[in-house]
């Protein structure tokens, strides 16, 4: 049986209500114009059951980022973690990233451009995501990298500006209002990807 909020629902599940109608919400108002009412109008749960889990809406709303984040991490590792030679493995991996965003085009918008409307603390757990994306991407690509030796694993910190650069190609389609189409920028991140794990070592 899952634990009780007190509230006569299961306390894991009031939880993941309570993100998805923040995302929902956010979507479609704004993150500055979205209310506590407006989430749990949505989630279909109390404000008391709100304060149960949530300090306040920023709270909330950094959830609903992680728990997308955490998602996307789990995605782009299974997929990149195939026994497939290693192009097709970072193509893998880049297209199911893609793909998980594509699935959800209103949440991904909201969440992505509403970000920055949060405060710093947004921003800073926007940091710790990429974060964490470099650093699979870093050892999907040592992985890669074992099965030819000619190519060349990129620094920790390339491996973020990689991250970054692909982040920022989905931020442009997103603000083009390209919904369902990121997958199209799979080849670009593919290749990108691609050159530099092949690029010669500098002088």
């Amino acid at each position: 049986m899952g634990r009780r909020d007190g509230t006569g629902g299961d306390a894991g599940g009031h939880r993941h209500r309570l993100t998805a109608g923040m995302a929902a919400a956010v979507t479609e108002k704004g993150y500055r114009a979205t209310t506590i009412a407006d989430v749990v109008r949505r989630a279909q749960v109390s404000k008391r059951t709100f304060y149960q889990h949530f300090a306040d809406k920023q709270e909330c709303f950094l959830a609903s980022f992680a728990d997308a984040s955490e998602h996307l991490l789990r995605v782009v590792q299974a997929a990149g973690w195939r026994p497939l030679p290693w192009r097709e493995r970072v193509s893998a991996a880049v297209t199911a990233y893609l793909a998980a965003l594509d699935a959800h085009p209103a949440m991904t918008r909201g969440l992505t451009l509403e970000l920055s409307a949060a405060g710093p603390r947004a921003l800073a757990l926007r940091r710790e995501q990429l974060q964490r994306f470099a650093d699979l991407l870093h050892d999907l690509l040592a992985e890669a990298a074992k099965e030819d030796r000619d190519l060349r694993v990129p620094a920790p910190a390339m491996c973020m500006a990689l991250v970054g650069g692909i982040n920022e190609l989905v931020l442009l389609a997103i603000e083009e209002d390209a919904p369902g189409r990121l997958t199209d920028l799979a080849g670009t991140g593919t290749e990108l990807i691609a050159a530099v794990l092949t690029a010669p070592p500098m002088a």
